[in-house]
């Protein structure tokens, strides 16, 4: 089955420099891990990507339409389809103490500098005075991309979630319950969410995203309830009164008949015995 603009596929892929084989991007834990490229909190899974709508690389976001499910494919992307050639003109010596003044106290070949509001990469560094190459890191190299399409995604419902969980991937998709009604989709959404940084604005992308990619869902609204918990006193007293209702009250015990009172006893005296005669 092969694919089109504006479907909606999950991909895994590996991103590597063809001339030294590095890997600089993957969606895979496994391979980050083996490459030293794995971040702690970095999520690690296959990728939403609505094809033709440029969240690749151009040359790969087109070479998607060739590809097929659950099928490996190697993309090579030249540099001037990539991150363009390396332009001599933004390589720059500077002196050492510049870099000091700027609280680059432990300057190293190979580290992300910000230099006067610009972003270099550190090169070389000796005689008082380092090398920065304000290029992309990228730039002149060509690159290979290793894909797989993992999945196609075709129900509205599956759309919605893979937008939601793309604007706000740090909380489980599952937490999200939506419910779509004629026009409108409305997202409940879990409490853990309402802190996460930025969420106002993901909020407003993922509308957006509706808009755009599901034009029929004229509206979305966003629930955000909070729910307490009762407190220790409150939940014990709810349950000892629910076990008292479940109980069957215990049928009451017949009233035993009156015994007739034992009339009263008479107390006699003992007559003494009579005196002998005498003789």
């Amino acid at each position: 089955m092969s694919l089109q603009k504006g479907d909606f596929i999950l991909i895994n892929y590996t991103a590597k420099v063809k001339e030294t084989n590095e890997v600089f991007d993957t969606t895979l834990e496994e391979v980050a891990k083996k490459e030293h490229l794995y971040k702690e909190g970095e999520i690690y899974e296959p990728k939403l990507v609505v094809v033709g709508e440029g969240w690749m690389l151009k040359a790969v976001d087109e070479s998607l339409e060739t590809m097929k499910l659950n099928k490996a494919q190697s993309v090579e992307v030249s540099p001037d389809k990539a991150f363009g050639p390396r332009d001599p003109e933004k390589i720059k010596r500077v002196p050492l103490k510049q870099l000091l003044s700027k609280d680059v106290h432990n300057p190293t070949i190979g580290m992300r500098i910000d230099y006067n509001g610009k972003m270099a990469t550190i090169r070389s560094i000796g005689a008082g005075r380092v090398l920065l190459d304000f290029n992309p890191p990228l730039a002149g190299r060509t690159l290979v991309y290793d894909v797989t399409v993992d999945k196609k995604l075709g129900a509205d419902e599956e759309k919605v979630a893979a937008l939601i969980h793309r604007r706000i991937p740090v909380v489980e998709v599952e937490k999200f319950k939506f419910t779509i009604q004629k026009k409108t989709l409305a997202i409940d959404m879990p409490e853990e969410s309402f802190y996460v940084e930025g969420v106002q604005i993901a909020k407003r992308g993922i509308a957006m995203d509706m808009q755009r990619f599901l034009p029929e869902l004229t509206e979305t609204k966003f629930v955000e309830s909070f729910r307490s918990e009762p407190k220790p006193e409150a939940a014990k007293e709810e349950k000892v009164e629910a076990k008292a209702k479940a109980k069957p009250k215990a049928k009451p015990k017949a009233k035993a008949e009156a015994k007739p009172k034992a009339a009263p006893k008479t107390k006699t005296k003992a007559k003494s015995p009579s005196k002998s005669k005498k003789a």
